[in-house]
């Protein structure tokens, strides 16, 4: 049986992400902390982490990988059409707590309790106060109703979580942010793990190969410094 490493409190190494274990799929290391220094030196790496409440942080970058190029991004015909209707409008970093909140809240089916616990929520806060993680709000008249929140490393878009309180909001944010993304010639958002949601929007699993290729070529690149308050236009002729 493997060892997992433990990883040192003082430093940000980690081990290569190829010696994840592929049972259960990608788990790399434990321990450590949630600074911003570490977050950020794993992420840039293809690492991530995900624990519970009772659980030590465990690090993960499992393979096959989830990932959807912002280009290819699938729109239904019904997702289409209500986001010609204008139904909500979609904005930018204007309720990051909000969003991130709502994700921890908001039940999902098959799934208990959450795993942004309250030292993952403030982690990632710290993250946006320093202008690397993002949220992206989908609003119905002035309530917020969808959005979600990620990191932006580089040319790389880091999916975290998302919410919807009403039909196709968390959708209609999502194909807004590819819409920015593809704009930036970001060519990933790195999804981690698939499910049936991700799969409708066009997310597809690749090898560690190809994902560690598309990483390390884009995450040098400049990250884009101003990310605009509304995002209305993006779709607008859509």
């Amino acid at each position: 049986m493997s060892t997992i490493p433990w990883l040192d409190a003082e430093e940000f190494h980690f081990p290569p992400a190829d010696q994840a274990l592929s049972e259960p799929n990608g788990l790399l290391a434990v321990g450590g902390d949630l600074s911003p220094d570490r977050l950020i030196a794993a992420y840039k790496q293809g690492i991530f982490p995900w624990f519970e409440e009772s659980q030590p942080i465990l690090w993960w970058s499992p393979s096959p990988r989830a990932v959807l190029y912002p280009k290819d991004i699938v729109i239904s015909k019904s997702l289409r059409k209500r986001i010609r209707k204008g139904e909500y409008s979609v904005t930018t970093n204007q309720a990051f707590e909000q969003v991130i909140n709502h994700c921890a809240l908001t039940p999902r089916k098959e799934q208990t309790g959450t795993w942004i616990t309250e030292e993952m929520r403030e982690a990632y806060i710290n993250l946006h106060r320093l202008g690397i993680a993002h949220s992206v709000e989908a609003w119905h008249k002035d309530t917020l109703v969808g959005g979600l929140y990620g990191l932006a490393i580089g040319h790389i878009f880091f999916g975290e979580s998302m919410f919807s309180h009403q039909t196709d909001a968390s959708k209609v944010a999502f194909a807004h942010l590819c819409a920015l993304l593809k704009k930036w010639d970001f060519p990933m958002i790195d999804c981690q793990v698939t499910n049936p949601f991700l799969l409708q929007l066009g997310a597809i699993e690749i090898g560690r190969p190809l994902f560690s290729q598309l990483l390390s070529k884009n995450i040098v690149r400049d990250s884009p410094q101003q990310w605009p308050d509304n995002l209305n236009h993006l779709l607008a002729d859509l």
